[in-house]
C-alpha cells in the first residue's frame, strides 16, 4: 500500500527471539495445547489442524513426555482468538 517494492506484510506476526531450551519447549506444548484452550477440543491430538497426533505418533515417548510436562502458564502469548461456536466441540 505504501508503494514500496518487496515488502511483506505479516498478518498477526510477532517476532521472539528463544534463548532457553525451556522456553522453546514450553512453546511447542503451547501450540499444541491451543485447541484445548479454547475449547475445540478435549485432548490436542484430536485436533485436525494441529501437529500433536503427529509428534505423539514419531517423537519417542520421553520427547511426548517432556514437552508435555513444560508449563505454558507463565508464557507471554498474545492470544485473544475466540472460536465460533459452530467450531466448538462439546
Amino acid at each position: 500500500m505504501d508503494g514500496l517494492e518487496g515488502r511483506q506484510v505479516w498478518h498477526n506476526y510477532w517476532d521472539k527471539l528463544l534463548t532457553y531450551e525451556k522456553s522453546y519447549l514450553a512453546r511447542v506444548n503451547y501450540v499444541h495445547q491451543n485447541p484445548v484452550k479454547h475449547g475445540l477440543v478435549r485432548v490436542a491430538n484430536q485436533y485436525a489442524w494441529c501437529s500433536a497426533a503427529w509428534f505423539e505418533r514419531v517423537a519417542r515417548p520421553a520427547q511426548v513426555k517432556t514437552i508435555y510436562s513444560c508449563k505454558i502458564d507463565r508464557l507471554e502469548v498474545a492470544d485473544n482468538f475466540e472460536p465460533l461456536a459452530v467450531f466448538q466441540k462439546s
